[in-house]
């Protein structure tokens, strides 16, 4: 084929750097974005942090009162300054003797000192964070400050590393007895008794090979007295399998007791504690800031911006002078293009604002019941919805709901909690899946515990009211909301 030369014209979108930018600031989560503005601060000399004036003021104008105060009170300052001078003429003696007191030569009055260090020498340590403990380390602090062989030492380690988050010991005797034997020349009953041992130490129950020891172990912190004591030991030992099962009737049966005294027994077991371990959590606390504040002002819904969630920046004005006067030249590119970046990052956050606003706003005016009256008055809604609203595309909203967070009066909410699906009713409208788990949970708090309601009845008391909900889905809903079901649901009266 001869080659030769084509003239086309089409159309077809970039990524421009720009729209790049925007779009990855819009899915930053708020810690994410307030990293990412303290590193190009860093990187970027043309920004600045945006600095409050009004503390400048403040000080601004407490100096004038100061200074018309002092006018006036001219007097009474120079009487006090001559005061103060004679104070600081005192003078210490060269030489003191042995058993003098520091009180009796200088003198020092607790009073004068000033409030700002005693208040922040008070709560100083108040305030630090300490290191988080987990089990292991507990139990390890534990062991060490026990009398016990070097031997025992190495034992009571390997046992405390087979112990999970929840107390339980995960390996065998046998397994760790053939993990040692290696090392040091032990008997599996030198192992046996330092497991016991263990399991005395705090949290009582911990290092226990099943739910039946873990409860028997805790029942050694009660008084051989109490009352009970020796059936709730008799139905851990023996019928806690029944128990599990909430199989009263055959429990009555075997252990010839009524349901009164059933009772008792059941809610003294129940008051022990089944994952010991979890007592000492190493868990840390995560703190949401939300991005927004949902308001209601003169009966209506106000949405604003979390003034806290993003520092404002703005460009250095004077690097931009600077740039302004130098003109145009080589030696200034490395400046323009900072200028230049600086600007396309302002603005980017000012689009991603923007937008938080605005689908923020679209979510409160379509969920104003569920605001008024709680989960029974949400409405079910999609993402498409707030999409075709906003004339924005479905990814972009996407982006904008996900670890984005509203302050609303009932509570902290992710933008995505508002996004429901669809469940038709009897008279063509529609329900949204956030309300029939709302409902069917009040419908489970107020049931009968001895009869509790099982998935067919609750579908049938949804479908009276007009919602058509199979049994499927009313077992789906209780599993998402970590509701047992109605046979681990019996409770004795």
């Amino acid at each position: 084929m001869k080659p030769s030369l084509q003239l086309k014209i089409g159309q077809h979108l970039t990524m421009t750097p720009q729209l790049q930018q925007a779009i990855r600031l819009l899915q930053l989560s708020t810690l994410e974005l307030q990293s990412e503005i303290q590193q190009t601060l860093e990187e970027n000399p043309m920004l600045e942090l945006e600095e409050d004036n009004s503390e400048v003021s403040d000080a601004n104008d407490d100096s004038r009162s100061n200074e018309q105060q002092g006018n006036e009170n001219e007097g009474t300052t120079s009487n006090t300054d001559s005061q103060l001078d004679l104070d600081s003429n005192n003078e210490i003696p060269d030489e003191l003797a042995v058993d003098s007191d520091w009180s009796e030569i200088y003198d020092v009055n607790p009073s004068n000192t000033s409030s700002s260090s005693s208040e922040g020498s008070g709560d100083y340590l108040e305030n630090q964070s300490s290191g988080e403990q987990n089990l292991q380390d507990h139990l390890l602090w534990q062991l060490r400050n026990s009398p016990v062989s070097a031997t025992d030492l190495l034992i009571g380690t390997s046992i405390i590393d087979a112990i999970d988050d929840n107390g339980y010991l995960t390996e065998s005797i046998e397994d760790i007895h053939q993990s040692l034997v290696d090392e040091v020349d032990i008997d599996i009953d030198e192992v046996e008794a330092m497991l016991h041992r263990i399991q005395h130490f705090d949290p009582l129950g911990v290092a226990a090979r099943d739910l039946r020891e873990c409860l028997l172990l805790q029942l050694e912190q009660f008084d051989p007295d109490t009352p009970e004591l020796a059936d709730v030991r008799m139905l851990i030992e023996n019928y806690l399998d029944l128990i599990g099962a909430h199989d009263y009737a055959r429990l009555q049966r075997k252990t010839h007791r009524n349901e009164d005294e059933l009772h008792v027994l059941i809610t003294f077991i129940q008051k022990l504690n089944p994952r010991p371990g979890s007592i000492i959590s190493n868990s840390t606390t995560h703190y949401i800031a939300p991005d927004i504040y949902v308001r209601k002002i003169n009966d209506q819904w106000r949405v604003e911006l979390n003034p806290e969630t993003a520092p404002k920046i703005r460009v250095n004005q004077i690097y931009a002078d600077h740039l302004k006067a130098a003109g145009r030249g080589d030696n200034n590119s490395q400046l323009k293009n900072s200028l230049q970046e600086a600007r396309w990052f302002i603005k980017s956050l000012q689009s991603r604002n923007e937008t938080l606003i605005r689908v923020g706003t679209a979510i409160v005016e379509r969920q104003r019941l569920f605001l008024e009256y709680g989960e029974e008055g949400m409405k079910p809604m999609i993402l498409r919805d707030i999409a075709e609203e906003l004339e924005m595309h479905e990814s972009t909203i996407s982006r904008v709901t996900t670890q984005k967070y509203m302050h609303t009066p009932r509570g902290v909410f992710e933008f995505k909690f508002f996004f429901s699906s669809r469940v038709s009713t009897s008279d063509g409208g529609e329900c949204s899946a956030t309300a029939i788990r709302s409902m069917m949970k009040k419908l489970i708090e107020h049931e009968n515990p001895q009869k509790p309601l099982s998935d067919n009845k609750i579908s049938a008391f949804l479908i009276k009211e007009g919602i058509n909900v199979a049994r499927r889905t009313v077992a789906k809903y209780r599993e998402s909301m970590m509701i047992p079901p109605s046979n681990e649901r019996k409770r004795l009266a």
